[in-house]
């Protein structure tokens, strides 16, 4: 079967604990999966934050913690990071986080108006080898995609931790139309997840990007 986005992570298991493969058997109450699903969630939040690739969940639960009043979608695609996060969620009776998994831009390509506030990708898969370069999901054809879903003045927030990614985002913005650069960006200083951590005690620099949509 044709896939509709080229995959820009690889599906994998992973090493998981009983722990987390008990907290999965919660997802399906924590699980959104379509479009119809968030419009339903949203009534009872006054903003909507799309999170994108949340590892294992630490900046999602800071924020959430931090803004009771806005529904956070965390999208990931490894079990074990979704299992981290559930066990958090489901023992610290957090209400105002659900969870997606699967690729992200399927779910994304089901909305046709602005719903989310705030969309956040923090540290995607870099996919270093120039010839999987193709791969990396914050492309022009990403912003074109999450801009419509975005409502005015909202902001898309992304960072890396490699230079060249860096680069290539840069150069993917410079030829996108509907942002505007924005200089006063709250998630910058957002809970450092494992992998920003990772690169800052490894000595890398993490490189943010924040817009704001325009019409």
């Amino acid at each position: 079967m044709r896939l509709k986005y080229l995959p820009s992570f690889v599906k994998r298991r992973g090493r998981i604990t009983k722990s987390q493969e008990e907290n999965l058997n919660h997802l399906s109450s924590y699980e959104i999966s379509a479009y119809s699903e968030i419009l339903q969630a949203k009534k009872n939040f006054s903003k909507i934050v799309l999170e994108v690739g949340f590892g294992n969940g630490e900046n999602t639960l800071s924020l959430a913690r931090q803004n009771p009043d806005t529904l956070y979608i965390a999208s990931e695609v490894y079990l074990a990071g979704i299992g981290l996060l559930l066990g958090e969620v489901v023992d610290g009776a957090i209400p105002n986080i659900l969870i997606t998994s699967g690729d992200i831009r399927l779910l994304i390509d089901d909305i046709k108006e602005p719903v989310f506030d705030d969309v956040i990708v923090i540290c995607p898969d870099p996919w270093p080898k120039l010839k999987h370069h193709k791969r990396r999901m914050l492309t022009n054809e990403f912003f074109e995609l999450i801009h419509p879903t975005i409502h005015d003045g909202g902001e898309l927030f992304m960072s890396t931790d490699v230079e060249n990614y860096a680069e290539s985002i840069k150069e993917q913005l410079d030829i996108s139309v509907g942002y505007e650069r924005n200089n006063n960006s709250s998630y910058e200083k957002s809970a450092l997840t494992k992998f920003q951590r990772r690169a800052m005690d490894e000595g890398r620099k993490i490189y943010p990007f924040s817009f704001k949509k325009i019409s």
